[in-house]
Formats: structure tokens, sequence, C-alpha cells
């Protein structure tokens, strides 16, 4: 016999089963904590006057002068009466989101009536990483990404728990912005600097995109997302949005302001790793392991088309960098009258590279209907590389990119012009495996990261390396 439970029923029946266990603080309510409370309440943005971040914070009173957690005394915990679900079906908290299910609400507060007891093992716990204590390096963090601020005078590098901004002029660090991610895979300012956003998260766990104040060096927004670290960031042109391939084989995009998810396709078949939006904000392309890049249309959040061939061997291995070319092109050319409706879009080309090393250029938007075994968006293909290639950038004009790749301990970062197809310049003094590059605004130098800790600087036109640094905080 299937029993059949409505969300009524559901929360009748729970809470008792869920008080017959024991509730582990560790194993069922920190989980929990993670991925609905602590964006607002870490030590980077303690609203409230409330962290939740460690189990002894979890008992000290915030703004509200009355303690989140009372152990065996749900009537005094201030955490339970903010999560409690009224009769209208709302409750305090998580502000700006949907109240927590049934389960997870009878889950917490059985566990306070049980003592709310710390069952964190010794081998689990962890020193506090925050602004006040922040991150010590035993070895330099491998560089998972780079970016310039737009009026290049700062230098943004990843790290663990963090990102790091040094200064272009004489390389000293600047600023340390410590979040609740340990890994930090994408960054990127958006148009006028003002902005950071943060992709990473701890893998396993949780993934966090995260909204950093450049000049206040403040935590705007974390917004919790998926069980997983996450990949690809990608601001939409009029900075209203924020997108970013998940380890869930979806690919979404948050509201900088809000935290609040705007946008979610799901047709890839494996992890999304990079994202771009076209210039004109109405469709975002997405790449991942799946060998494939696909266009969604914003709007209606609707797969729209296989910008790559999907036929298979088509690609030999996955995508893994995403890049869309600043082009002057404002309108589309003349569209067939057999081929798809396309409509009034904007001309988009989309550079992508991965498993293989070899870059590609494709057209955003397909002009002649689509046959078995085409691969008919397809404008160009480059050079090989030596190995997989983990991040490529265009250059403001849109004339030239540059691309970063790693293989057995050994790696390669290399300009390329778009015109011919080949490389014009290939970085000296690369010591391993390359993994972001990043262009300085005047296009005159390159940044370029990857598995030692080295951030490597080098002249554009001639590949002659100029500076160099090794990220290792004291």
């Amino acid at each position: 016999m299937r029993w059949v439970l409505s969300s009524l029923a559901l929360a009748a029946v729970m809470p008792a089963f869920a008080q017959e266990a024991k509730v582990s603080f560790y194993k069922d309510v920190r989980p929990i904590l993670q991925q609905n409370c602590q964006g607002c309440h870490q030590p980077a943005k303690a609203q409230g006057g409330y962290v939740m971040t460690e189990y002894a914070a979890l008992l000290k009173a915030g703004d509200s002068g009355k303690a989140g957690i009372a152990p065996g005394k749900p009537e005094a915990s201030y955490l339970l009466a903010e999560i409690h679900v009224n009769k209208d079906g709302k409750a305090e908290m998580p502000k700006n989101g949907s109240p927590l299910p049934p389960l997870q609400y009878a889950t917490i507060e059985n566990w306070v009536k049980q003592g709310a007891l710390d069952d964190t093992p010794a081998s689990a716990k962890e020193l506090a990483i925050d602004a006040e204590h922040p991150p010590a390096y035993l070895a330099p963090p491998v560089i998972t990404s780079l970016a310039f601020e737009p009026k290049g005078k700062l230098l943004a590098v990843t790290g663990y728990h963090e990102v790091l901004l040094y200064s272009v002029d004489d390389l000293k660090l600047q600023a340390r912005l410590i979040g609740l991610s340990e890994r930090v895979q994408s960054i990127a300012f958006n148009a006028d600097g003002t902005l950071l956003a943060v992709a990473g998260g701890n893998p396993g766990r949780f993934g966090e995109i995260q909204i950093w104040d450049v000049a206040k060096r403040k935590l705007k927004i974390s917004a919790p997302v998926t069980f997983d670290t996450v990949y690809g960031l990608a601001w939409n042109p009029e900075g209203t949005l924020v997108s970013f391939g998940c380890s869930d084989n979806t690919v979404r995009a948050i509201d900088p302001k809000t935290g609040k998810q705007a946008l979610q396709m799901g047709t890839h078949s494996d992890w999304v790793l990079g994202t771009a939006f076209s210039q004109d904000g109405l469709n975002l392309a997405s790449v991942g392991r799946d060998m494939s890049m696909k266009l969604t249309e914003v709007g209606t959040q609707r797969f729209v088309d296989n910008v790559t061939s999907i036929t298979p061997g088509g690609l030999r291995g996955g995508l893994m960098a995403l890049d869309r070319r600043p082009l002057k092109t404002k309108t589309m050319a003349k569209v067939p009258t057999d081929a798809p409706k396309i409509g009034d879009r904007v001309y988009d080309e989309l550079l992508t590279a991965g498993s293989d090393g070899v870059p590609r250029l494709y057209k955003m938007h397909r002009e002649v209907p689509r046959q078995i075994g085409d691969d008919s968006n397809k404008l160009k293909q480059f050079d090989a590389m030596l190995g997989r290639i983990s991040g490529v950038k265009f250059d403001a004009t849109g004339d030239r990119f540059a691309a970063a790749s790693g293989l057995d301990g050994t790696g390669e970062v290399a300009v390329y012009d778009v015109a011919t197809g080949k490389k014009t310049a290939k970085c000296e003094s690369i010591a391993g495996p390359a993994f972001a590059v990043a262009w300085a605004p005047d296009g005159k130098t390159l940044a370029s990261g990857g598995f030692d800790g080295t951030v490597w600087l080098h002249d554009t036109a001639t590949g002659k390396r100029l500076k160099e640094f090794v990220v290792m905080p004291k």
C-alpha cells in the first residue's frame, strides 16, 4: 500500500517521529543552519548582531537581547520564535526566504528540547576564520580565478576562504575579503567596479554566491545555493543578475541586491562550469563537463538551443571555460527565411575551451536550421594548447584573447589573435599548471595564476614576464 501525506499531515506526524530519535547538532541541525541561515548570520555579515556559524555563538543573544538558543527551553529560545511558521504560513526568518519545512523546524526544536548538545567531533572542529582571525597559510593557495578592477587599480585573486585585493602599482595587499566558503572558484567585478561577485562553497556541503562592496570591503549578500561548490560567474550587462554553474547540472542566476534566485535551467547532463550573458542580456550561455554549450532565454528560463554540435565525438572532452567576445556589431546578420525565427537579436560570439586544449569560437544564435551532425555555429578553431584549458578571456577590444592550461605539472599561458587564429605571444616562465587569466583594462598587461599560488604579470605583446608574486598573506 502506498501512503500519500499532505504537507499538513507531514507537519503533524514528523515531529513525533523526530522527537523519538536523538537529534545530532553536527549531522542534523548544522546543515539546516548552513543552508538557510548562515548567509546573513556570519562574522562578515552579522545581521541582528547574531552569528550562527559556531555552536557557542548560537547560545548568545543578538540585538534582541534574548538568547538564540536556551538548552532544554524551546519557549525561551529566540531562534525558534523567529523561524516558527505563523497561522498565515509565514515566518520572520529566513528573511526574504521561504519558511523552513515542518520537519526541519521540528528537528531544531527537538534538539533544543533534548538539551541542545554540541556533538561536533573533535576532528571536525575548526578554528574560527573571519576578519579578526584570517586564514593562516602553510602553503600558497591554488589560484582559480583573477580579475582586474575596471579602473585598473586593483587585482583580485582567489585564496582560501577569501579573495585578496592587491594594488596593481606596487602589488601590495590592500584587503582580505573573508567569507564562509572554503573554496573560491570564480570572481568577477561588475561594470563600474563597485561590486565584486564571488562563487564558491564547501565541497559536499554548500555552494555560495557572495556580493562584496569593494570600497567598504563589506559583504552585502551571501546567498547559499545547492549542496556543493559553484562555478563560472558572470554579470549581465545591466548588473542586475549574476549567473553561475552548479554541480547538480543546473545553470542559475541570482539578483545581486537580494540574493534571490532569478533563473534556473537544468538541461545539462553534468557539472556546469562557465556562464556568459549576451550583450543585450536576453540570453545566457553555459558550458560544462557534458561537452556542450547551451543557450537559455533569461526572461522565461527556457532552454533554447545547443550552440555546439550535439553529435557524439563532435567535442572531445568537457568544456571548462567560456567568455563572450566584446563586439561593436549590434544586430544579427540577415537570417535565411528557412531558419528558426530569432527576432531582433544582438549578434554575439562565444569563446570556449576545455579538456582537449583547443579554443573554439561560436556564434551564440543559430542562423540556419540544425541538421544531424552539423556544427554550423562554429566560426573558428584555434591552435591547441598544452593540456586542458581552464581559463579564457578576451581583451577589451575583442581582437585578442588569452588562455591558460596545464598538463602533468607544466602549464602554458598564451595570447591569440582572433583574426588569424594564431598565438601571438607565449608567456614566459610559467612554472606549473595555469588555471586563470585576466587582462588589465589597457590591454598591455596579462595576469595569470595557477597551481603553485604565483601570480604572473606579462607583457601581452611579447609574452615577456614583467613581475610576479606569491599569494602568501601573513
